[in-house]
C-alpha cells in the first residue's frame, strides 16, 4: 500500500484537506506577487531620487525576486 492510497471512509477528509492547501497555496502565490510587485514599485520610486538609490535598488531588486517566487 502506497502512501497516496487514501482509505475509502478517510477520502472526504482527505478532500477537504487537499482543498485547502490548493486554496492557501494560491492565496500565498497571490499575496507574494501583489508585496513584490508594491516591493518594486517602491524601490523604483526611491532609487529616482539619486541620493536614496542604495536603498531603492535593493528593495526593488527584492520586490523582482518576490514575483519570481510567486511565479514558479
Amino acid at each position: 500500500m502506497s502512501d497516496r492510497d487514501v482509505p475509502i471512509l478517510l477520502w472526504p477528509f482527505y478532500a477537504i484537506w487537499r482543498l485547502l492547501t490548493f486554496v492557501l497555496e494560491l492565496v500565498g502565490r497571490l499575496l507574494c506577487a501583489i508585496i513584490g510587485i508594491a516591493l518594486m514599485a517602491a524601490g523604483t520610486a526611491i532609487a529616482i531620487t539619486v541620493l536614496a538609490a542604495p536603498i531603492g535598488i535593493p528593495i526593488a531588486a527584492i520586490g523582482f525576486l518576490l514575483v519570481v517566487r510567486a511565479i514558479f
